[in-house]
């Protein structure tokens, strides 16, 4: 890490008004309000985000570039990410603040966000309330990632209404169907977005990611042979079938993990592979005939696509070749839905020094570089769209996606401050 000198910590009368006019329960607000439109990857919720979203950067006085997806030819194009979600519709938004050009830092985040699962393990019962407990802020998307949202736009009010200059543009991205491989955020490099260097602000527990691992959503379908459930063994059930299957992904996920790259830290499972949907047979007394399983397969740092494919598919190969039942009905493997390459900056890449000293300077600490186990914008923004790019935003991954989704709220104003501070001095900021 860059050695970081008492000269850098020093605040400009700008930046210090900058930090001054972040409205802190203005930043709360915002975050309890993203959290009640229900933006489920896919549903008319997320174009009813991004209209509100428009319409807030251009009463800020940003230069609004807001339009409506080529679904089609999207999905036409080589590099296409892949959807998981149905979906009739979408919409991009970029607002630029400043002179004209190109930004000198992007904020980025995703408004898109996962289902609820089971409301009675919720505590409130109500996933979209925003509720407010214990010093953090509830709900669905809370920290995956409404409060990166709320923080960015949190740098855009500030920016805007603290009166100082630009001599550099600043630039918000809002991205839909992050959550199911990228899609918005690939619209917006296919629009020509771009800049300088780029922030998402995906929840990352004080660090700063300059990496992320990359995931494959599978499917397999085994084969079974129905009859009658008082005579199955005149049949071959396809959930007895999936547990060689079962047992030889798991094997292939140990040697998958031995020796990750040190960004990883103490992270026992890097690239894990999961099952994630399994469904199989139509009658409680008939042996299935079918069984389908859905997951994710974890993509190595630097490790292309297909060879993380080749990986899963030969274990499958080999698994049917060991069993009697397999040998001749064997599995069929399919990719679908969203396809996560890993990505990475290199560690000299002077935005995180920049990133680094601002943590030192608003928070007080030294901010460790680390390495996220999961798919992000950040291969997108990196390999299609040329920009340096990291995540640095509040909230801790392990409870997204689940029914104690929260962020702390002391956490999130301190992030918005150094997010602040770093687009004030990437920028320009003057009096």
């Amino acid at each position: 890490m860059t050695t970081i000198t008492d000269a850098e910590l020093t605040l400009s009368p700008a930046e210090t008004r900058v930090l001054d006019v972040l409205d802190e329960a203005a930043l709360v607000e915002e975050l309890v309000a993203l959290i009640r439109v229900p933006s489920v990857t896919g549903t008319d919720a997320e174009a009813e985000l991004q209209h509100r979203c428009a319409q807030d950067l251009d009463r800020l006085g940003f230069d609004v570039d807001a339009w409506e997806l080529d679904l089609a030819g999207l999905a036409a194009h080589p590099d296409f990410p892949g959807t998981e979600a149905p979906r009739t519709e979408g919409h991009g938004l970029v607002g630029q603040l400043g002179p004209s050009g190109r930004p000198a830092l992007v904020l980025q985040g995703h408004i898109d966000v996962v289902p609820t699962g089971d409301l009675d393990q919720w505590t409130d019962r109500d996933p979209f309330a925003g509720a407010i407990r214990g010093g953090a802020v509830h709900g669905r998307g809370a920290c995956d990632m409404k409060a990166g949202v709320a923080a960015n736009l949190a740098v855009a009010r500030a920016l805007a209404m603290s009166g100082v200059r630009l001599d550099r543009p600043f630039a918000v991205h809002s991205v839909i169907s992050e959550e199911d491989g990228g899609l918005g955020a690939f619209a917006t490099m296919l629009r020509g977005h771009s800049g300088d260097a780029a922030i998402i602000t995906e929840p990352t527990s004080g660090r700063i990611v300059v990496a992320n691992a990359g995931a494959l959503t599978f499917e397999l379908r085994i084969p079974g042979r129905a009859t009658h459930g008082s005579s199955r063994h005149h049949g071959h059930s396809a959930i007895e079938a999936f547990l060689p299957i079962h047992a030889a992904i798991a094997r292939l996920e140990e040697r998958r993990n031995t020796g990750p790259d040190r960004l990883f830290a103490d992270n026992p499972l890097p690239y894990p592979i999961s099952i994630g949907k399994i469904r199989a047979g139509d009658w409680a007394s008939s042996v299935p005939d079918l069984l389908v399983a859905e997951g994710r397969l974890g993509v190595q740092l630097d490790e292309p696509p297909a060879t993380a494919r080749a990986a899963l598919e030969t274990t499958i190969a080999q698994a049917c070749a060991q069993d009697p039942w397999l040998r001749d009905h064997p599995v069929e493997v399919a990719w679908i839905g969203g396809q996560f390459a890993s990505g990475r900056i290199g560690e000299d890449e002077p935005l995180i020094a920049d990133v680094a000293t601002a943590i030192r300077h608003t928070e007080g600490r030294d901010a460790a570089l680390g390495a996220a186990p999961y798919g992000s914008d950040l291969r997108l923004y990196v390999g299609i769209g040329g920009l340096p790019t990291l995540q640095y935003g509040p909230g801790d991954v392990r409870l997204a996606h689940g029914p104690r989704e929260q962020v702390d709220i002391d956490e999130m104003v301190r992030c918005a401050r150094t997010l602040a501070l770093v687009a004030a001095r990437r920028c320009g900021a003057h009096l």
